[in-house]
């Protein structure tokens, strides 16, 4: 039935966190500049994902 499941804003962040990094991971072995780039990027999704965890516990 996880069909009609929507999908929250959590695991939209989630998914793209994981598809930077991944992407990150394989351009770093031929280009480190935008590697680095990439990867700054996750981490800033990552603090959005942090930070949505805090609000859904506290409710």
């Amino acid at each position: 039935m996880n069909w009609f499941k929507k999908e929250t804003k959590l695991d939209k962040l989630k998914k793209r966190y994981k598809n930077l990094m991944r992407k990150s991971y394989e351009i770093a072995l031929s280009d480190k500049e935008k590697s680095d780039y990439i990867h700054h990027k996750a981490e800033e999704v990552y603090k959005q994902i942090k930070s949505l965890r805090y609000q859904y516990a506290d409710n």
